[in-house]
């Protein structure tokens, strides 16, 4: 999911190097934060938050494959 993530968010913004992702887990869920820098953050977040929706949709489908849960947070 990690790298799913990873992938996704570096493909949308300008500085991929800047992007980092860490992953951690409470208790049956999997949580994903996202730090990228200041300049992309709304690239990531999008109009009225539809990218972070999608990114969201797309990684809960995945997750749903194996059975787990996971939340993406975008930190700022």
């Amino acid at each position: 999911m990690k790298e799913l993530v990873e992938v996704i968010t570096k493909a949308l913004v300008d500085s991929p190097d800047e992007v980092v992702v860490t992953e951690r887990e409470d208790r049956k869920t999997m949580v994903l934060e996202v730090r990228v820098a200041e300049a992309d953050m709304g690239k990531v977040i999008g109009k009225q938050g539809r990218i972070a929706k999608a990114i969201r949709s797309v990684v809960k489908a995945a997750a749903a494959k194996e059975d787990k849960k996971v939340i993406v947070d975008i930190l700022d």
